[in-house]
This record gives structure tokens, C-alpha cells and sequence, in this order.
């Protein structure tokens, strides 16, 4: 109702502006209006009343079209939350829509970190410079505290003066640095577990609606689900990172596996097809690219595939020992590896590699296929070595049977047998005899096997000495490479004696009984520990010796002057003779000589060139006295079958009896001028030196 005097200002008018969606201050200035119009106070009354509740109405309307916006921005928020993002980019859109949600000055989120009882800060948007990102507060203070004891959203108009909240230092700091007033908080919760918390702040002091909080405690469940899906995306897609890693490491194990069973399956195959150790080395080298090495269980070298320069020995004998121990080592400071071989519990020997680069956990596993390879070889070329001994031992034993002893062996069959062994009789052979003198024969038996094989000769043991046939014409030389081998190895004194050489089966039997009686002259002599043949021991290798080779010991002992003499038609070996049939006395040897005592004098030092600075002593001069001796003895029975017998052997009348053969002269031989013999007494005018 209305008077005359509102000119039609009445409730309807109010409800007009209402319809309009009018702003409140238009209904203000209706009431205005109304009261210089002069309504009545009935009417203005009725008017403040319309107005009252047009206004509740509009604000109703205000509310409810921002809670659509609202609803309508968190569709959106959730309508983008659904699109695949990475975690940090996920968090970065959350803070931005949260802080544009309820138009606030800073949003953040923050994680908690239990293990260290503490929350940090994730992502921010809005913030200065106080609050970064990594920023880390205790977990129970603040808001978090409030919100995670409750798992419910927390708000408050002014941070700093609230007494509601548990403030830190830390985080009182922080809040005034960025000048923030009005806060709130909302859980992010995954099933019952809250593991952070969205923060947005004013920097005025803000009463913030329910519908406010409970749109942010919806944004807070989106975000929440979001979050939990991106981080189980991650998960997923590290775990099939992982799965992929896994597999490819699968593959290329499997890649690795096979190639070493192939490589394995190589090596076995070289083994089993009779290749050579060296073969077998330079196909396991290739396969680990580098360069190897084989030592037997004594540390000798069988084979190599190139050098390993500045190999430290001890070093490496302390990792065989590790590696036989079954102690694992790596690489030694200079790169080389070491891997043991061995047969069971068997130490077979030890294998060194140098690697080109740096040796992987296949390649270590390859090292020691290798070495079981290498450790097979050596297995089998023991066991055809061990049945190969017995055949050569049998014919060694056929060929050291005495002759009479049957069966008797024809020598064409022995040497067949022992080319079909690799041993050639029909080439010389010298025979060998030691005796260790002291300590266990075991070794010595290995080595004599192992020593014949290299040698391409054969080996016997009798009466405890080892016997050895070997390819050469050197019985010294043999007997000495013997004993410098043989002695090291045993740690005691070996006495060895040589015979030979022979180029026939049948001989083999009377060289070996000459070299032991070396043996025997050698111990009778006190020459234990030594070696010596038949021409070493001087005389007495000529009475130990079957054949008894009067010109070898002749040669030994003065073949040098004879030599010389037949050369140069001298007679130093009868100047030589004199010398010891007048009692070593240069003045008397020039009296029956007829020649001056200086003459003498440089025969004697020629004799000295010749037959070396110690032909004097006792022991040498006793055999150049014999083998003078011999020599004439020998021309003589040779004068005597060449004339005819022994009663032809004088000179005839007027005949003079010449020089004797091998540019020997007569005792007293012919004068020449001087006083001097004939040719010699000439020669030594032709060089001035008598000689």
C-alpha cells in the first residue's frame, strides 16, 4: 500500500529493482526518494522492510552465482587435473588455480617428511623471497599442526596475533617477511594418511567464508587424487624404466653368456681336437684381449702369448697362492690378473693376463673358463705324456739290456721303434747318468720325465740314479745342462757323469756303463756334486772309457803342438819330450837337443800359447807326459805295419831314419848349422825365434 503523496513508491518498486538485479545502493536511494516525497511513516517503514529483504535476496543471489563460479572454476580445476602431468608441473598448476580460486595474494603446498619430523615446501606461487622452495618447519607448528590432527581444514584472519596456533620461530619469520595476515589450510589426504598440506595466505586480514573453506578443502581432495595418481605414474613408469633397464641388462647378460659359452665351447674344442698349449693361449688371449701367460705349479713358463713388461714376481706369487687358495684378488697394481689352474685340488699352474681395458665381471669369468680349458690340456697332455713314458721307458730298457741278456732286440727294430717315438739313433746321442746326492727322488723322477720330453730323449732310472739318452755329441756339455738344471730344483748336490756320443742302438748299452763309471771315478776322486766324461777325466777317462780312444785323449792333451808342428814343419813335441825327460830343466833339454838354451826357452813359451798357462802343474803335465807317450808308441806300431812287422822297422844302411809321422823327429835328429836340428834348426832361422 501507499499514500498519495510516495507518487506510486511502493513495495512493487522495490521488488522492480529486484527484478533488475539491481546494485544495493539503488533500494537506498528509493528510500531517499520516498522520504522527500513525504511518505507516510507506515509506508517508509513497509519500504525498509521490502528493502531489507531485496537485499538479503541479492546477497543470496551474490552467494549463490559465486559459489557456481566457484564450482564452475573447480570442474574446471578438476577437468585439467586429469590431463597427464609430471609431479612438479601437477603442483605448480594446483598452487595457481587455488590462489586465483579465492583471489588471494600466495599459495604453497608442502610435503611431510616423517623420518625427520618436518615439512618442506614443495611449489609456491605468489611468494617474495622468505619462502622457497626446500624451505623446511617443523611438523607440528603452525596451521600444518592444527590440520593434521584434525585431517580438517584450518583458517584464521590474522596469523601472527592468533593464540590458536603453535607458532616457531621459524615460521613467524617467514609469515612476517612476506607481510601474510589471513591463512588457511587443507589436508591433502590419500585414503587415511594425510602427506601434505595446501596453504594459501592473504597479505590483509580476510574472514574466509565456509564456502570458501569448503571449496578449498574440495580443491585440497582433487588435488590430493591427482597428486597420489601422478606420483603411482611416476612409480609405474620408473618401475617400467626399471623393467626395461632390467631387461636390457637380462639381454646383454644373456648376449655375455653366450659368448662365453661359445668362447668356452672354442677352447674345449682346440682341447679336444690335440691342439698345442701355445694354440690354445693365443685363441683365449684373442677372446680376452689382452696378452697370457701359462706357469706350471713351479712357476716356469710353458707358453705366451707376448711379454708382460715390469712384472712384479713377488706380487704375483702372492696372488697365485691367494688364487689357490680360493681367495679372490683383483687386478694387481699393473693391470695383470691372475687366475690359478687347477684339477680338483691339483695345483696344475697359474695363468697371467694383461687386458687391453679394464677386465668386466664377464671377463673374470672368461680368465677362469680359460684356465679350466688350459687345466683340461695340461690333464690330457699329461696322461698321453704318462702313456707315452711307458712306451719310451720300455725302449729305453731294451736298449741299456746287456747283450746278453735275452730276448735280443735286433737294432733295425729298436730304431724303428724309436723313430716312431721322435728318436732318431742314427744321430748321435750322448748318454747321461746322475745321481741326486741326498733328498727325495720324486722330483727328480718328475723332472727327468718331464726333461726327456723336451729333449726329445728318453729316461730310465737304475739304482737310483736317473739315466737320460739325449740328442747331442757334447757328453760334457750334456752332463753340465744336467746338473745346472737339476740341482737348483732338488736344493742339493747332483754328481753326473757323460758318455758318447753314439749313432747306433748298440752302442747305447757300453756308453751308458762308461758314464757310470764316470760316476763312480767322479765319487772315488771326491768329485760329488760335479759332472765329468771320459775326456774330462783325462787318463783316467781313458782307462774308464770301452773303447779306450787313445787319439781323443791325445788330442785332448797335446793336439794343439801337434798341430802346429804338422803345420809348420816344427818339432815342438819333440822339444816338449826332452823338457820332461830332462826333468823339467830348459838348460839340459837344450844339451840333448844340441840347440841353445834361449831356442828352449821360446819353444817352451810357444808350448805355452798353445796348450794354455797351466800345463805345467802336475795333474796337466802327468797327462801331457801319457799322451806323449801314446803318440809315439802309436807312430811306432803304425812305422812298424807299414814296413812290414817289427824286425823291418830299423833303417837300412845309408839310409837316414827322417822325421818321424805326424811332424815328429828323431831324438837326436839331424844338426844343421849351428848345432841346431835339421828342419828345426831352419825354421827357427826363417823366423828368428828357433820355434
Amino acid at each position: 500500500m501507499s499514500d498519495g503523496g510516495s507518487k506510486g513508491i511502493d513495495v512493487l518498486s522495490v521488488l522492480e529493482l529486484l527484478a533488475k538485479e539491481a546494485p544495493p545502493s539503488q533500494f537506498e536511494d528509493l528510500i531517499r526518494q520516498a522520504r522527500r516525497e513525504g511518505a507516510s511513516p507506515a509506508t517508509l517503514e513497509e519500504l525498509t522492510r521490502a528493502q531489507e529483504l531485496a537485499l538479503s535476496v541479492h546477497a543470496l543471489l551474490g552467494r549463490r552465482r559465486q559459489r557456481e563460479a566457484g564450482l564452475s572454476a573447480l570442474v574446471d580445476t578438476a577437468r585439467d587435473l586429469t590431463t597427464p602431468y609430471d609431479l612438479d608441473a601437477l603442483l605448480e598448476l594446483i598452487t595457481r588455480r587455488a590462489r586465483r580460486l579465492l583471489s588471494v595474494d600466495m599459495s604453497y603446498i608442502s610435503f611431510h617428511e616423517p623420518a625427520e619430523s618436518c615439512s618442506y615446501v614443495r611449489t609456491a606461487d605468489g611468494n617474495a623471497t622468505a619462502l622457497t622452495i626446500g624451505f623446511k618447519a617443523p611438523l607440528f607448528s603452525g596451521l600444518g599442526q592444527k590440520v593434521t590432527d584434525s585431517s580438517a581444514p584450518f583458517w584464521t584472519p590474522d596469523y601472527l596475533p592468533d593464540e590458536r596456533i603453535v607458532h616457531q620461530d621459524v615460521l613467524d619469520e617467514v609469515v612476517r617477511a612476506e607481510g601474510l595476515r589471513a591463512m588457511m589450510a587443507v589436508p591433502l589426504r590419500y585414503g587415511n594418511s594425510t602427506f601434505g598440506i595446501l596453504y594459501i595466505a592473504d597479505r590483509n586480514i580476510r574472514h574466509f567464508t565456509p564456502d570458501e573453506v569448503s571449496l578449498m578443502s574440495s580443491l585440497g581432495d582433487l588435488a590430493a587424487v591427482a597428486i597420489e595418481k601422478t606420483r603411482l605414474l611416476d612409480r609405474t613408469h620408473a618401475e617400467v624404466v626399471e623393467l626395461e633397464l632390467d631387461t636390457s641388462r637380462a639381454k646383454s647378460r644373456l648376449t655375455a653368456v653366450r659368448r662365453l659359452g661359445d668362447t668356452h665351447s672354442r677352447l674345449i674344442d682346440l682341447v679336444l681336437t690335440g691342439s698345442d698349449l701355445h694354440t690354445l693361449a693365443a685363441e683365449a688371449a684373442d677372446a680376452l684381449e689382452g696378452t697370457l701367460m701359462v706357469r706350471d705349479a713351479d712357476g716356469r713358463l710353458l707358453t705366451a702369448t707376448g711379454e708382460l713388461p715390469g712384472l712384479d714376481e713377488t706380487e704375483v706369487t702372492k696372488a697365485a697362492l691367494d688364487a689357490h687358495a680360493g681367495q679372490a684378488r683383483p687386478a694387481l697394481p699393473d693391470g695383470t690378473w691372475v687366475a690359478p689352474v687347477v684339477a680338483g685340488r691339483e695345483d696344475l699352474g697359474t695363468l697371467l693376463l694383461r687386458p687391453r681395458r679394464p677386465l668386466n665381471d664377464n671377463g673374470v669369468r672368461l680368465l677362469h673358463l680359460a684356465a679350466q680349458a688350459v687345466a683340461v690340456l695340461l690333464l690330457m697332455q699329461r696322461s698321453t705324456a704318462v702313456a707315452e713314458d711307458k712306451v719310451r721307458d720300455e725302449l729305453f730298457e731294451d736298449l741299456l739290456a746287456t747283450p746278453q741278456r735275452p730276448p735280443q732286440r735286433p737294432p733295425q727294430q729298436l730304431a724303428e721303434r724309436a723313430r716312431r717315438l721322435a728318436v732318431h739313433l742314427e744321430k748321435p746321442h750322448v748318454v747321461v747318468v746322475a745321481r741326486p746326492e741326498g733328498g727325495a727322488q720324486g722330483r727328480a723322477l718328475v723332472w727327468a720325465a718331464s726333461y726327456a720330453r723336451r729333449m726329445t730323449g728318453l729316461k730310465s732310472t737304475r739304482d737310483g740314479c736317473i739315466v737320460l739318452l739325449l740328442p747331442g755329441s757334447d757328453a760334457s756339455g750334456a752332463a753340465q745342462a744336467v746338473s745346472a738344471e737339476l740341482s737348483p730344483l732338488l736344493g742339493h748336490p747332483v754328481t753326473v757323469g757323460g758318455a758318447g756320443p753314439v749313432s747306433d742302438p748298440g752302442p747305447v748299452f757300453r756308453a751308458y756303463r762308461e758314464a757310470l763309471r764316470c760316476l763312480d771315478a767322479l765319487t772315488a776322486l771326491g768329485g760329488t756334486g760335479s759332472t765329468a766324461s771320459a775326456r774330462e777325466l783325462g787318463f783316467l777317462g781313458l782307462l774308464l772309457s770301452d773303447n779306450h780312444d787313445a787319439e781323443g785323449f791325445i788330442a785332448a792333451a797335446i793336439g794343439p803342438v801337434l798341430e802346429y808342428d804338422a803345420q809348420r814343419y816344427t818339432d815342438l813335441t819333440g822339444t816338449l819330450r826332452s823338457y820332461f825327460e830332462s826333468g823339467g830343466s830348459p838348460t839340459r833339454a837344450a844339451e840333448a837337443l844340441h840347440v841353445h838354451p834361449n831356442t828352449v826357452s821360446r819353444r817352451l813359451e810357444r808350448i805355452t800359447e798353445l796348450l794354455g798357462p797351466d800345463w805345467q802343474k802336475p795333474e796337466r803335465a802327468l797327462e801331457v807326459q801319457l799322451a806323449l807317450r801314446l803318440n809315439r808308441a802309436r807312430h811306432t806300431l803304425r812305422r812298424q805295419r807299414e814296413e812290414g812287422g817289427p824286425g823291418r822297422g830299423r833303417s837300412s844302411p845309408g839310409r837316414s831314419p827322417g822325421p818321424a809321422p805326424g811332424g815328429q823327429a828323431g831324438q837326436g835328429g839331424q844338426k844343421g848349422r849351428g848345432g841346431q836340428e835339421g828342419r828345426g834348426g831352419r825354421e827357427g832361422q826363417a823366423d828368428g825365434s828357433g820355434t
